[in-house]
């Protein structure tokens, strides 16, 4: 059990999508102190699962933190909606990472899925399987190379 578990708790039982606490009323609800750290460093506050007890605690309540502002010691708790359901935030299942055999504290799933979601669309009805060229186009593009390889020796035999 983590010092920290009555803000889990406490985060669980909210129905906003946003909950918005200072420093001190995170102190309160939980119990005990915030460390030093969390009052100095704005990184304390990554949603990293492996930054810090607390975290863990929040993220497991399916919320992330946001809008950190140390000076005024205050930060929002945003709802992960996609992690409650269990859902990646894209449309299919999460899916895990399998680090390589001995590693330590190693993802669970890849940092880079989904990270070029929505950069691009195919449009309907385009065979992503058919051949780039034809056979033609093909024999066409080998002629221009084996041009431009001619003029390339014939440039290097002329500065001999």
């Amino acid at each position: 059990m983590s010092k920290y578990d009555l803000l889990g708790q406490y985060l669980k039982t909210q129905r906003a999508s946003e909950v918005p606490m200072t420093f001190a009323e995170i102190e309160r609800v939980a119990g005990t102190k915030l460390p030093p750290s969390a009052y100095r460093h704005r990184p304390w506050w990554s949603n990293n699962a492996t930054n810090s007890v607390m975290t863990k605690v929040w993220l497991d309540a399916g919320y992330e933190a946001s809008r950190v502002d140390i000076q005024a010691r205050k930060l929002v708790f945003r709802r992960i909606a996609h992690e409650a359901k269990g859902m990646s935030g894209m449309s299919e299942a999460h899916r895990n990472f399998e680090p390589a055999p001995g590693a330590l504290n190693a993802p669970r799933r890849s940092p880079l899925f989904g990270c070029m979601k929505g950069t691009f669309a195919i449009e309907p009805g385009y065979d992503l399987t058919s051949p780039m060229y034809t056979d033609e186009e093909w024999k066409e593009i080998e002629r221009l190379m084996e041009e431009d390889w001619d003029q390339i020796e014939q440039g290097m035999k002329s500065k001999k």
